[in-house]
């Protein structure tokens, strides 16, 4: 490749702050990062991890809370060439080991609080409030000006959720990613004067690729917290700090169930994004009942596509809120059957990609790359309908798809029949084993105020078929949840089974 012509991550910062360095970038507690202090501070951050001897092509593991320092971390990695490997700060024991020795990273950026948890022997670098951390040695560090990345080197592993097996790396490359930047900029109406505060796991794909990297490429001023704080989100939206918010449902569910939700000033959120796991309708116009004049944006993809696959947009939710939009700029999308062959419009299959801003396979993972990677088109494991006019909506996932008595049911759309329950707080549905029924339709459900298994069969039974109500309800204090707030349905099934 010609020198200057790589389009790379850090590439992206640094072209921000050229063009506006005064500009304040990040905002963290009590730091403030303008744009050129930022690509300052991740310059040196890359010398500091070149000099501790590491080589471009080596992972480094990021096992951290949020923060400026974490954000600095993943850019310096990016401008030295380095593999990036995110952590779930919430790991630990067998599932910690698994991602930092199957990625075989060589050093782990991490929070002195979480460092204790790490295997035996594994290097590690303080990101932060601990002597020689990362931000500690940047005062004295050389800026790093050797030759930079290329666009086809891998600048992250981003680990699958693991809600249906093991953890597998996603290959990003530079090239993949910045593809992604550029479609959630186009899709979700991204801009320089847009105030959008980041609560969201950075260590997540969504919260990062979709809000905070593309932010910073089109040179927004951005909020990082450490947890999505209700009480911190609202603060700032009502003092005109925060006027963008991307959350999952489980989020949007909590704010809007706050008792104060209906009383404060929150005239300025202007743009709310959720995604990460199906939003049920009924909460959705719930929120928009609230707050009418609210910009509105689903976001649907998977770690493998960067992981913004389809967006459904403001002007496109009514009549299909149940939709999670058209592809969006780089993505192009199918709906097959079981030969690969494409299904008629209204038909449900599997939803494939073929798409610049796809994985390159997964780490050290021949036979789950070639499994996922047929004909030319990545194979996503969701089941989708896609109408006339090109929209998706996900059926379910393929391996959640409910067989009851050789007729399929799809969990989502009984689902989304419970929580029009006022007594339902959160419902996730699954199929356990029955000698009957080969799997019987069962819902797990958190309740609030007083319900019972009776009335909730009886409310689903009014709304579907007969066949698709649940033969159960079980009742539990919360769903087991992943960080980015999907609902770990397998882990539904162990507990119930047997």
């Amino acid at each position: 490749m010609t020198p200057g012509h790589a389009s790379t991550v850090d590439g992206l910062l640094r072209r921000s702050a050229r063009r506006t360095p005064a500009r304040v970038a990040v905002e963290y507690g009590d730091r403030t990062w303008t744009y050129d202090a930022l690509d300052t501070a991740v310059s040196r951050a890359a010398g500091v991890l070149l000099g501790a001897g590491l080589s471009p092509g080596d992972r480094v593991g990021a096992y951290g809370h949020n923060s400026d320092a974490y954000l600095i971390g993943f850019l310096a990695c990016a401008r030295a060439g380095l593999v990036h490997v995110p952590v779930n700060q919430n790991l630990t024991g067998d599932d910690l080991a698994y991602l930092v020795g199957q990625s075989g990273s060589g050093l782990v950026l991490t929070d002195p609080g979480l460092a204790g948890r790490l295997p035996d022997g594994v290097r590690t670098l303080p990101l932060r409030d601990a002597d020689g951390s990362l931000l500690d040695l940047l005062a004295g560090a050389p800026a790093h000006d050797g030759p930079g990345p290329r666009s086809e080197d891998l600048v992250q592993l981003l680990y699958t959720s693991g809600t249906t097996a093991r953890p597998k790396g996603a290959m990003m490359t530079h090239r993949a990613l910045v593809h992604e930047y550029l479609s959630a900029i186009t899709a979700l109406d991204l801009q320089a004067g847009d105030l959008p505060v980041h609560a969201l796991p950075l260590y997540h794909s969504a919260q990062m690729h979709v809000f905070l990297l593309p932010y910073l490429a089109v040179g927004a001023t951005n909020v990082i917290l450490d947890a999505p704080d209700g009480d911190r989100i609202l603060d700032l939206i009502e003092a005109g700090r925060a006027d963008s918010l991307f959350a999952p449902p489980t989020v949007w569910i909590g704010l809007s169930r706050r008792p104060d939700f209906a009383t404060r000033d929150l005239s300025g959120l202007r743009k709310a994004y959720y995604g990460a796991s199906v939003m049920p309708v009924p909460v959705l116009e719930r929120l928009l009942e609230r707050l009418p004049g609210l910009a509105v944006y689903n976001c649907f993809g998977q770690s493998e596509i960067g992981p913004l696959a389809t967006v459904l947009a403001p002007d496109e939710h009514k009549g299909r809120m149940e939709s999670c939009g058209r592809p969006v700029l780089f993505v192009d999308a199918r709906v097959v059957d079981e030969d690969g062959r494409n299904v008629p419009d209204g038909t449900p299959g599997e939803i494939v990609y073929r798409s610049p801003q796809l994985c390159e396979g997964y780490w050290d993972k021949p036979e789950e790359t070639a499994e996922a990677f047929r004909d030319g088109w990545f194979h996503s494991g969701d089941l989708a309908v896609r109408d006339a006019h090109g929209y998706f909506t996900i059926v379910d996932r393929v391996k959640d798809v409910i067989n009851s008595g050789g007729v399929l049911v799809a969990s989502r759309e009984v689902e989304d029949a419970l929580y029009t329950h006022g007594a339902v707080a959160e419902a996730a549905v699954v199929g356990l084993a029955d000698d009957r029924w080969v799997e019987a339709v069962t819902a797990v459900v958190v309740p609030r105020g007083e319900v019972t298994e009776e009335e909730l069969i009886a409310h689903a039974r009014e709304r579907l078929s007969s066949f698709k109500a649940p033969k159960r309800v079980l009742f539990v204090d919360e769903l087991p949840r992943n960080a980015s707030g999907k609902i770990l349905k397998r882990e539904l099934r162990d507990r119930f089974t047997g």
